[in-house]
């Protein structure tokens, strides 16, 4: 945990004046949550360019009583195979200071019991936070722009990875309330990337809201 505050200071020391960026506050963090939220869908983007597979992004509200920000639980696969995802997360959204919010990003120590049931009440409802494991140095910081557009990226070299031989993982987001784009990929220790889209980032279509 150490490790990651100081990275997150040295980031933030890193970045341009922060009068260039807007402030922000509990309503601008609802709002990143409600573009969040939902069903997504990468179809359109896969119709357009055959680089890009067709995929399945649900993001759906967990312990919505909670006061420290928002949770979500995270599910992304093929969409020929939804219940059978490649990726599972929780998201945790808070606030950092005036110009930033966080997504911070943990995984589950048994995904297998979740598989599939994004939309399952009753599963999510069962799930706690000793479940969790923290992926330090993986969390998106987003600042809002003047159109109302969210923007975010991990830390440079912060986030580890050992998939395909990479070394480290980068992620960038952009979130409008129509959908996101996002781009994962991997690289090796010399800086060669080794996994993920090359072209750009993937392309969700909000399908449905969240409630």
């Amino acid at each position: 945990m150490q490790r990651y505050l100081v990275l997150c200071i040295f980031w933030l020391v890193s970045l341009p004046s922060l009068s260039q960026h807007l402030q922000l506050g509990k309503k601008d963090l609802k709002e990143l949550r409600d573009m969040m939220a939902g069903t997504f869908s990468s179809e359109a983007q896969s119709k357009e360019d055959a680089d890009f597979l067709h995929i399945s992004l649900e993001m759906q509200p967990i312990w919505q009583k909670n006061k420290d920000g928002y949770w979500l639980y995270v599910e992304q696969a093929m969409a020929t195979t939804k219940d059978k995802p490649y990726r599972q997360r929780i998201y945790h959204l808070y606030q950092m200071d005036d110009t930033t919010l966080v997504s911070q990003v943990y995984e589950l120590k048994e995904p297998e019991k979740f598989a599939g049931k994004a939309n399952d009440p009753t599963a999510l409802g069962s799930l706690t936070p000793d479940q969790l494991v923290s992926k330090e140095g993986c969390g998106i910081f987003l600042r809002k722009t003047k159109s109302g557009i969210f923007e975010g990226s991990t830390q440079d070299k912060a986030c580890p990875s050992n998939l395909r031989g990479a070394r480290f993982t980068t992620s960038k987001v952009t979130l409008t309330k129509d959908g996101m784009e996002s781009w994962d990929q991997g690289w090796d220790a010399n800086g060669q990337q080794v996994w993920g889209a090359t072209k750009g980032g993937y392309r969700f279509d909000k399908i449905k809201a969240a409630k």
